[in-house]
């Protein structure tokens, strides 16, 4: 039998004059769902479209209000619980509960779950999300892309709905306000800065962009950081500034052109005051195991000789020897195979009898804690977010020079001396956490604790940038 959505069972067909379709033009405005007062009219917004999830399979559970699914015209209940799959290029529907059943949609370029009004989610506040993917709410729009046997989950909402979650997932939300807005306003522009109409995404949910965990993130603190600077971005000349930011820079912040393909005007080093980070300084051991995981090419490492570094003293290029042979690398691709916290870093030969004996050099003195207030998440501020290559976009910032006044260099890392043992440790001795260039969190959080505003704390890692009110394209 041909399919039709009267196949479905009834509990799942639309029942009621308010479940209308919803056309999803482009353009077309979107449903404000503010997170702490009830569902309010249409309002245009500036939307950001984040990709959630990639995979053969994806579980959704429909929350507080019905989900409309496009072009289909089907109206899923709260309580809905479906796994989406792909099959020959389509989309299959597997629907589970009371009524369980399972449909292959037809083809279409993309389908959508979009919030449908409704008189109990419009009485009361809306703040219970209206999707679950996988095991996180969010509000909005879930777009699905199909592509051969692997699915695309895109999340379309608002901005301003967007960072609070992005907020909480850089910050714990019980560190000072002015830290918090500083975040806040960095994410909204490197977020407006990343839209690409021609792709099918501005932005992923992970480290790659900057951490989005949808309502699982959000709290009063983070939704007051986005509400008290709404709108604001940072601007260089007419342009959004590229924001990236990190955990830790260990005491100085790196030229982006030390690191990256250009050096932007306001991103150059700066002091940084992050001696209270538990990442200021630290040491990691690097087992001979790991070494032949890290480099099966060379039969592990050993030495590692670090032949270029920048200003700040952060590996530009290293050898790695191995009783194999050697290899050159850059140092972000150093860091990624022995999972470094940051370059800047040196290492030091261990021989294995004095591994064994214990005879190891003095971990670094104990850093302050992390502040109490996110449980287990406490330190989730040691990531390394907003680290996309510069540019994107080939700005016109392209090779401006950085402004006088960079700060002294730190002196580069010492080298390990031309000693060859047969399995020997390397301790790797470091500073900082994140790729070192704009914004340090545990710095934004000594200056907020010193009083200083979000302002202060934006100009001092953005030189030369403007706070404004953004204004979108028509």
């Amino acid at each position: 039998m041909p399919w039709s959505p009267r196949s479905w069972p009834l509990a799942l067909q639309p029942a009621l004059p308010l479940l209308l379709a919803v056309s999803l033009p482009a353009a077309a405005p979107v449903l404000l769902l503010a997170a702490d007062r009830p569902l309010q009219a249409r309002q245009q917004q500036t939307e950001v479209r984040v990709l959630l999830a990639e995979g053969s399979r994806l579980q959704v559970q429909v929350l507080e209000r019905p989900l409309r699914l496009e072009p289909v015209g089907l109206v899923l209940a709260p309580g809905s619980r479906l796994t989406l799959s792909s099959e020959a290029g389509r989309l299959r529907l597997d629907l589970e509960g009371a009524e369980p059943g399972t449909r292959l949609l037809p083809p279409a370029a993309s389908h959508w779950l979009v919030p449908q009004p409704s008189p109990v989610a419009a009485a009361q506040a809306h703040d219970g999300g209206d999707f679950q993917l996988q095991q996180r709410r969010y509000r909005g729009r879930l777009q699905l892309l199909s592509s051969g046997g692997s699915l695309q989950a895109i999340n379309h909402l608002p901005i301003e709905l967007y960072l609070p979650s992005v907020v909480g997932g850089e910050m714990p939300a019980s560190w000072p306000l002015p830290a918090l807005r500083a975040q806040a306003v960095a994410a909204r522009t490197y977020a407006l800065r990343q839209r690409k109409p021609a792709a099918a995404f501005d932005v992923s949910a992970t480290v790659s962009s900057q951490v989005y965990k949808g309502l699982e993130s959000e709290t009063d603190s983070t939704r007051q950081a986005v509400a008290s600077t709404r709108g604001q971005v940072l601007m260089y000349g007419g342009s959004l500034a590229n924001t990236v930011f990190h955990s830790s820079s260990g005491g100085l912040t790196e030229n982006s052109g030390d690191l990256w393909r250009q050096q932007l005007p306001y991103l150059v080093s700066v002091a940084d005051d992050d001696s209270h980070s538990p990442v200021h300084r630290w040491q990691q051991r690097l087992e001979p195991d790991l070494l032949r995981r890290a480099f099966p090419e060379l039969g592990g490492v050993s030495r590692i000789d670090v032949t270029a570094t920048t200003a700040t003293g952060r590996i530009r290029q290293a050898r790695v020897l191995g009783p194999r042979g050697s290899l050159v690398l850059s140092g972000a691709e150093l860091r990624s195979r022995l999972k470094l916290r940051s370059t800047l870093v040196r290492f030091e030969l261990v021989a294995p009898e004095l591994a064994m004996a214990g005879l190891l050099p003095p971990p670094p003195p104990p850093a302050a804690a992390a502040p109490a207030g996110r449980g287990a998440d406490a330190d989730a501020v040691l990531i390394d977010s907003a680290i996309g290559p510069l540019p994107r976009d080939g700005a016109a910032e392209a090779g401006a020079a950085p402004p006088a006044g960079t700060p002294e260099a730190a002196p580069a890392p010492a080298q390990p001396g031309p000693l060859l043992l047969p399995h020997p440790a390397l301790l790797a001795i470091g500073r900082g956490f994140g790729h070192g260039v704009g914004m340090s969190q545990w710095g934004a959080h000594a200056m907020a604790q010193r009083g200083q505003s979000h302002e202060q704390i934006l100009r001092h890692y953005y030189r030369g940038t403007e706070l404004r009110t953004y204004t979108p394209q028509p």
